[in-house]
């Protein structure tokens, strides 16, 4: 009897053994456990759409400062036009039997500057006409509403646009560094936006306005000095020259 019993026994542990190595190796393997990451389940800027990245390009000025040493704002205006692809074999540029080329010429000045009377600034290339305007000679201080006499030098412009018949035209603002920036920026585009007024008073209704406010961004001159500071504050109109 001790015998079957002991045989019943062992008889028992080997099936219940087999029976759990056979569940164990049908289970389906193990998966690694998938864990969400902590943080903000929203997009970065979601709450204020400016900061979402993008490929497009900002307006200028409207990132802060702009580079060191760059101080000319891009106005995208009168730039020159990518050169044509020209193939030198072409028929039509071989020289007709006994035909000569012309005299060479020294090519003009880019840019010709003309200053008047140290308060407004005209510059000329092939390209555009720029006039830099003090705001002194327009506005009275931290005021951007325009002196009686500002109209005399704004009717002056005009003039110059319809000589061109330009029809695209730059109105930029621009401060010195006192003050803070934002204040600086407000009063700018409050300034050109003035100047742009008064000269659609004088231009006909098909001219197109770019508007913009830069505060104490592209100086000029040494804002550490008052002579400096007065030529950053200004206001500069631009518009492409005719052939």
């Amino acid at each position: 009897m001790l015998r079957t019993v002991l045989c019943t026994s062992a008889s028992a542990v080997l099936l219940t053994a087999l029976s759990a190595s056979a569940a164990h190796a049908d289970d389906p393997a193990p998966q690694p456990t998938v864990k969400a990451p902590s943080g903000p389940t929203s997009l970065p800027g979601a709450d204020d759409p400016t900061t979402i990245p993008t490929t497009a390009p900002s307006l200028p000025g409207e990132g802060g400062a702009p580079a060191p040493n760059y101080s000319e704002p891009p106005d995208n205006i009168g730039d020159s036009k990518p050169p044509v692809k020209v193939d030198p074999q072409a028929a039509g540029l071989k020289l007709a039997d006994d035909a000569k080329l012309a005299p060479s010429k020294v090519l003009d000045i880019k840019f010709v500057t003309e200053d008047l009377g140290g308060a407004e600034r005209r510059e000329d290339s092939t390209e555009k006409t720029k006039f830099t305007l003090q705001t002194e000679v327009l506005f009275p201080r931290d005021s951007a509403k325009l002196d009686d006499s500002a109209q005399s030098r704004i009717a002056e412009v005009a003039d110059e646009v319809k000589k061109q018949r330009a029809t695209e035209i730059n109105v930029f603002g621009f401060t010195d560094d006192l003050g803070s920036y934002e204040h600086g920026k407000t009063l700018s585009k409050k300034r050109a936006d003035a100047v742009q007024q008064a000269l659609a008073e004088e231009l006909n209704s098909t001219v197109t306005f770019n508007v913009r406010g830069y505060s104490e961004d592209y100086p000029i001159a040494d804002n550490k000095t008052e002579a400096g500071r007065k030529k950053n504050r200004r206001v500069e109109v631009s518009f492409p020259r005719q052939d």
